[in-house]
C-alpha cells in the first residue's frame, strides 16, 4: 500500500468546503456528527479557543443543506438521507468587540436579516429582536417546508469580552438571553440545534427556560468531537512526522481530555498545524488563544500556583459560570489551561474531578505570565530565565543557590507590605514553583512515592533536583534536607541511573528570603 500524499495544513480555515475542495488535510469528524443527530435535537457544546468549534457548526451546515458531494468518502457518507434539505440558520458572534446592548442588537439584526433575503423571506421585519428571530425561524420553515437547523457559534463571545466589565457583561448578557430565549417556544418548527462557546453560563442567567438543552461538553462518547487524537496525527497527518520528534510532539501539546481516564485525549488543532508548517515547538495556541481577563482574575485571587495542577472541583463548579460568579476551577477549566486528569465517583452522585495542566505548552506559558503578578517583572524575566538555565545546564548548585537568593532580593517590598504573612508564604513557593515551570523544564510538584510526597521535583538534562520546602522564623533549621533524606524521597528514582540531588530549601517570613539551602546527593 502506498503512503498517503501529502496535503495542505488548513491553518485558520473554519470553512468546511474550502477544506475539502481546496486538498486539505481533514479528520473526519462526522461519526460524532452522526451520533449526535441521532441522539437528540438540543445541543450545547464548550470548548476553549481555537479549537475548531466554528468548523464543526459549518460541517453541521453543509450537511443539513444536502451538500453531497462535499461528503463522498467520509463515515456519514452513506448513512445520511441526501434527499432532504433543511435550511440553516447560523449565527457567529466570532467577529468583533461588541462594547454594548446597541452594537450587540445591531449586530444580531444584520445577521437575521442577511438569513431572510437569503431564504427569500419577503415578509415585514417584526420590531422586536426575539420577535424578528421567531417570525424567521417559523417564516423559513412554512417556506421551504422543511423544519429549520440553528447553529449558533461562539454564543458567549459578547459577554467573555467585556468580562471585567460587570455592568456592561450583565447587558449583554441580557441581550443574549432575549435572543436565546426564542428557541424553546420554536420547537415545532426546529429540526436540530446546537449552541457553541468557551464558557457554560447558568441556564437560568443565559437560557432561560430552555431546559432541554443537553449539553455534551463533558459527555464520554462525545469528548474527542473537536481536537486531534493520537491516531489522528499518526494516520491523517503521517507524512508531515519525519523530522519531528513524536514524543515531543505529545509531551508539549496532548493531554486535553473532557471525561474520566478512559477517554483519550486531544490536541488542540491550532497548534499541530502550526507546529507542522514551522517545524519548531513554540506556544502557538497560547500565544493567541489567552484572554487578558484570565491573568486579571487569577492576580487578584493569589492563586497558589503549585496547586494549579492538582486542582479538586465538583462537576457543578467546572460548570457554574456567570458574569458575578466565576469559579477559579471552572474559569481555567472552561479556558483551557487546566484539563481532566481523574474523575472519582467518592458517592453516587457526587462526581469528582482532578484537575491539571495539560501539556507542556500550558504549564511553562501560564507561568510565566504570570510571574509579574508574583513580582517577577517582565524587564528582568527573561535575564532571570536564563540566568536560571545557565545554573541548571552546569549542574551547579551552589550557583543554584545564589541565583535564587538573587530573585528572591529583587522582588519588590510592596508586594508584601500589602498582603497578609499567610498570602507571602504561599507567594514564596508559587515564585519558586512558577520560575522553574515557566522555563519549560520537567516540574513534579508534590511526587508522590510510598513514603511520602516530595515538595517538588525537577527532571533536567539528565538530573534530578528534589526539593523540599520549609518555612521557618529567622535561623535555619536543617529540617527540610532531613525529611528527604529520613523519608528516602530518593529511592523510587534509583533505577533511571540519573545523578540524584536533595535539596532542603528554608525560607525565613520575617527576612523574606531563603535562609538554608541545604543539599546532599542521594
Amino acid at each position: 500500500m502506498s503512503a498517503p500524499s501529502r496535503r495542505k495544513l488548513p491553518i485558520g480555515i473554519q470553512t468546511f468546503s474550502d477544506i475539502i475542495e481546496g486538498g486539505y488535510y481533514y479528520v473526519d469528524k462526522t461519526p460524532h456528527i452522526h451520533r449526535l443527530i441521532e441522539q437528540g435535537k438540543y445541543f450545547f457544546l464548550s470548548r476553549p479557543r481555537r479549537f475548531g468549534k466554528s468548523l464543526l457548526v459549518d460541517t453541521l451546515r453543509c450537511l443539513f443543506e444536502g451538500r453531497e458531494p462535499l461528503f463522498q468518502g467520509l463515515y456519514i457518507h452513506d448513512k445520511w438521507d441526501w434527499q432532504k434539505h433543511h435550511p440553516v440558520i447560523h449565527l457567529s458572534f466570532a467577529d468583533g468587540n461588541l462594547q454594548d446592548r446597541s452594537a450587540l442588537d445591531s449586530h444580531i439584526r444584520h445577521q437575521l436579516q442577511q438569513h431572510r433575503q437569503r431564504l427569500g423571506i419577503t415578509s415585514p421585519t417584526p420590531e422586536l429582536i426575539s420577535s424578528d428571530f421567531s417570525d424567521l425561524i417559523r417564516r423559513t420553515h412554512e417556506h421551504h417546508g422543511q423544519r429549520v437547523v440553528v447553529l449558533i457559534d461562539e454564543y458567549d463571545k459578547p459577554i467573555l469580552d467585556n468580562i471585567t466589565e460587570p455592568e456592561r457583561a450583565r447587558e449583554l448578557r441580557d441581550g443574549l438571553r432575549n435572543l436565546y430565549s426564542v428557541l424553546k417556544d420554536a420547537d415545532r418548527h426546529l429540526q436540530f440545534c446546537l449552541l457553541t462557546g468557551v464558557s457554560k453560563f447558568s441556564k437560568v442567567s443565559l437560557f432561560s427556560g430552555l431546559n432541554n438543552l443537553q449539553d455534551i461538553t463533558l459527555t464520554p462518547r462525545h469528548a474527542t468531537i473537536c481536537g486531534y487524537t493520537d491516531e489522528d496525527i499518526d494516520t491523517v497527518f503521517a507524512p508531515e512526522l519525519p523530522g519531528l520528534d513524536r514524543q515531543q510532539i505529545r509531551h508539549w501539546y496532548n493531554g486535553y481530555r473532557w471525561g474520566g481516564e478512559a477517554v483519550p485525549s486531544v490536541y488542540n488543532p491550532f497548534d499541530v498545524l502550526l507546529l507542522l508548517q514551522e517545524r519548531e515547538f513554540r506556544p502557538y495556541w497560547f500565544e493567541t488563544a489567552t484572554p487578558s481577563f484570565l491573568i486579571e482574575v487569577l492576580k487578584e485571587r493569589g492563586v497558589f500556583t503549585p496547586r494549579l495542577d492538582r486542582v479538586q472541583a465538583k462537576a457543578q463548579l467546572l460548570g457554574r459560570f456567570d458574569v458575578d460568579d466565576m469559579t477559579t476551577e471552572g474559569l481555567l477549566f472552561q479556558t483551557g489551561y487546566l484539563t481532566i486528569k481523574k474523575w472519582e465517583e467518592p458517592i453516587l452522585g457526587y462526581h469528582l474531578y482532578t484537575l491539571g495542566f495539560p501539556n507542556q505548552e500550558v504549564e511553562a506559558s501560564l507561568n510565566e505570565l504570570l510571574l509579574p503578578a508574583l513580582g517577577i517583572s517582565d524587564s528582568t524575566m527573561q535575564e532571570t530565565q536564563l540566568g536560571l538555565l545557565d545554573v541548571l545546564k552546569a549542574h551547579d548548585l551552589a550557583a543554584l543557590e545564589t541565583h535564587l537568593k538573587a530573585l528572591y532580593a529583587g522582588l519588590p517590598h510592596d508586594w508584601y507590605r500589602n498582603n497578609p504573612i499567610a498570602k507571602y508564604e504561599g507567594h514564596y513557593a508559587s515564585v519558586f514553583y512558577s520560575h522553574f515551570a515557566a522555563l519549560g523544564v520537567s516540574v513534579t510538584v508534590e511526587d508522590a512515592s510510598h513514603t511520602g510526597k516530595v515538595d517538588m521535583t525537577v527532571d533536567f538534562d539528565g538530573h534530578l533536583y528534589l526539593f523540599e520546602f520549609k518555612v521557618v522564623e529567622q535561623l535555619p533549621q536543617g529540617k527540610a534536607l532531613q525529611q528527604l533524606q529520613q523519608k528516602g524521597y530518593a529511592d523510587k528514582y534509583r533505577g533511571q541511573g540519573k545523578p540524584i540531588h536533595l535539596i532542603g530549601v528554608e525560607f525565613s517570613r520575617e527576612r523574606r528570603q531563603i535562609v538554608a539551602f541545604d543539599v546532599a546527593a542521594a
